[in-house]
């Protein structure tokens, strides 16, 4: 790793952390943590829009696109306050029977998966609770690793959908945009958890059951 990429993942931990702290400011709230929360989610979205618009000025393909939705048939992880922000958006956006329909969706998608473990849950292909129609019924309020999960083929993540377990495919991921939004993540979990707020990694359907 450059310099140069050491020295982005420090102003993107750094930046993290700081909105971590606001997120635990007096009086401490659950507002003031999702509304820090937003303004992290849009710095990650600034962020890989820009490269988005490189990519495009250096003539390099990203194919990620509206209705591409290979992706969104495996395990995604997410802290606990991003799933509680897309729990409320749930919550506020859909009827009850959309969201008895979602938590369906999620238990079905749970009770294939608590069992896996290791290569086994990591590879295993099962549609998110929230795809409906080949995009995602929440995408504004997406969970990190969702936002930061750009491919440069699209026929790479089909291959790793259609044979997961065939080592010699892996979609052809942009690593750029994941280490800086993982590390702008770890720096908000940090300052988090300096000021006595533990978060926990859950699958997204594990909190929308």
């Amino acid at each position: 790793m450059s310099i140069q990429s050491e020295n982005f993942e420090k102003a993107f931990y750094h930046d993290g952390y700081q909105l971590g702290m606001k997120a635990c400011k007096e009086p401490v709230s659950e507002e003031n943590l999702l509304a820090a929360l937003v303004e992290m989610l849009r710095n990650i979205d600034d962020l890989t829009d820009s490269l988005l618009v490189y990519a495009r000025q250096q003539g390099k393909a990203v194919e990620c696109k509206k209705g591409c939705h290979w992706c969104c048939h495996q395990p995604v992880f997410a802290m606990d306050y991003e799933l509680k922000y897309l729990r409320k958006y749930v919550s506020e956006k859909f009827s009850l029977p959309q969201q008895t329909e979602i938590k369906q969706r999620a238990e079905e998608k749970n009770n294939r998966l608590r069992q896996l473990k290791g290569n086994d849950l990591l590879n295993a292909k099962h549609h998110c609770p929230l795809l409906m129609n080949g995009a995602c019924m929440a995408y504004e309020a997406r969970p990190v690793a969702c936002r930061i999960y750009l491919s440069s083929s699209v026929d790479s993540c089909q291959k790793f959908f259609q044979s997961p377990d065939d080592k010699s495919n892996y979609p052809a991921l942009l690593d750029f945009p994941m280490r800086l939004g993982r590390m702008m993540n770890e720096g908000f979990k940090a300052a988090l958890k300096a000021n006595g707020i533990v978060a926990r990694e859950f699958r997204i359907e594990e909190k929308l059951m």
